[in-house]
């Protein structure tokens, strides 16, 4: 492992990874169940749910093993949020357009995927991806993780702990619980709920502060054990104050490996007739609104995360982009292949380049986890939203740091980190931030009589953010 890894050269030990590699799994590991929650429309127990769930898990281990082996990077995959979603969307358009049912939908949406994949896995092995990297000017660059950061913060105080009550409607930490203008307010409209929402909101604090103390001792394993100690408060107060037995679902559950319904449903299943049903002006849209998507959040999470663990050099650059990008379309074709959505870098990956991840034997030990939670997804799924809503804080505090290196006084430069700051926690989308940014850099330099200082690439690369923005149907 020395020696393939190069542990010591990168200032790490197999301990130190392995922890790291722990660290991320929990922070993503609920991606193995809302994934197909979100792709099948919350239809829970059906074929076609056990399917996805098997896709989400392997197609995760997979890309994510290549990102260990073939560029020995500390990123983990999975099929990325907001991509799952719009994806989910597209099902339902097909359904709609061609009268085809949902799996067979489904079946025509796997199609797209398995172009972008192609599509991207060309672009890679040709550094025609890298040359994107390098085309995004430095000072945006730099914004990049203190841009992560934010929207790393808004999904642990926002989005990732969503508490419903008895109407189903969603109830959110920063939104409503210190939203509202009197608990009163809140605990009348979320009636027997609000007892779980104070129950989150102290275990997510604890869990945080925790991890703060635990780091500030100099322990390496600061944000894992942060959030086992903020999961065992959220089970001591599920079973003490809500007479909840937090261990319940797994009395029923099954640790057996649905693969018949993978086979059945979503294995190699791809529905050409479907797909072209859909026309191919909509077809060339959606691979190409994907692709945008897809490249520049992988693009953003990889230079912001490398970049907060010194991975970059003076010109921004991160050794093995092309190796990196490369197991990035690997992930999404082995997606398309078992049944799930984009497979993409996921910005919990921070997470455990925090703890100390530096090389692919982090990427490994995750890839290993999403393995096992073929047959142990119970398990996963126990561990509280609560608690890796602490740890996405901590590190989203940690990446905000990167804004030392922005030149504050260029504004050139802090007029698109800004609007990054505030365009990726509101939209959700990494690549859109970057893509504002862009379009703002190139305007400023032009109308500052510094057109010179634009690369032709650059232009280019604003346009199509300027055209996906305003003009795609």
């Amino acid at each position: 492992m020395e020696k393939f890894f190069k542990l010591k050269e990168n200032g790490t030990n197999v301990r130190t990874e392995i922890i790291a590699g722990l660290t991320t799994f929990m922070t993503m590991a609920y991606i193995i169940a809302l994934n197909p929650n979100l792709l099948t429309n919350f239809d829970v127990g059906s074929p076609l749910w056990n399917g996805v769930f098997m896709a989400t898990c392997i197609a995760s281990a997979v890309g994510t093993v290549c990102m260990a082996l073939y560029a020995n990077k500390p990123f983990a995959m999975a099929p990325g949020m907001g991509l799952n979603s719009f994806f989910a969307i597209v099902v339902t358009n097909i359904v709609a357009i061609t009268g085809l049912s949902y799996v067979e939908s489904f079946q025509a949406a796997l199609c797209i995927i398995l172009l972008e994949g192609i599509i991207f896995l060309i672009l890679s092995l040709l550094n025609i991806r890298e040359k994107i990297v390098k085309a995004i000017p430095l000072g945006i660059r730099l914004g990049i993780a203190p841009s992560i950061g934010l929207m790393l913060m808004n999904i642990g105080f926002g989005s990732n702990v969503g508490i419903y009550d008895g109407e189903g409607n969603p109830h959110y930490v920063m939104a409503d619980f210190f939203g509202s203008l009197t608990p009163k307010l809140l605990k009348d409209s979320m009636g027997e709920s609000y007892g779980t929402m104070v129950l989150t909101v102290v275990t997510m604090f604890i869990g945080l502060f925790a991890i703060i103390i635990l780091a500030h001792k100099g322990i390496k394993a600061a944000v894992l054990l942060g959030m086992l100690i903020a999961s065992v408060v959220y089970w001591i107060g599920e079973a003490l104050f809500l007479g909840i037995n937090p261990f319940a679902a797994l009395s029923n559950a099954t640790f057996v490996p649905p693969f018949g319904d993978m086979v059945s449903t979503t294995l190699f299943k791809f529905n050409f007739g479907g797909f072209v049903q859909i026309g191919w002006f909509t077809i060339i849209t959606l691979i190409v609104t994907f692709c945008i998507i897809d490249m520049f959040d992988t693009i953003g999470t990889l230079v912001g995360t490398a970049s907060r663990a010194g991975m970059v050099d003076k010109e921004g650059n991160m050794p093995n982009m092309r190796e990196a990008l490369s197991s990035d379309a690997v992930g999404t074709l082995v997606g398309s292949c078992t049944g799930t959505s984009t497979v993409t870098t996921f910005i919990e990956s921070a997470s455990g380049v925090e703890a100390g991840g530096r090389t692919g034997l982090t990427a490994i030990t995750t890839g290993v986890m999403f393995l096992l939670c073929i047959f142990l997804a119970p398990i996963a799924g126990i561990i509280p939203a609560a608690a890796t809503s602490s740890a996405l804080i901590y590190v989203g505090i940690l990446m905000l740091q990167g804004l030392r290196e922005v030149k504050f006084d260029d504004i050139s430069q802090c007029v698109p980190v800004f609007i990054m700051l505030i365009a990726m926690p509101i939209s959700s989308s990494i690549g859109h931030g970057i893509g504002l940014a862009l379009i703002s850099y190139v305007i400023i330099k032009l109308f500052t009589g510094k057109k010179d200082e634009i690369s032709a690439l650059t232009y280019v690369l604003s346009a199509i953010f300027l055209i996906k923005f305003f003009l795609v149907a």
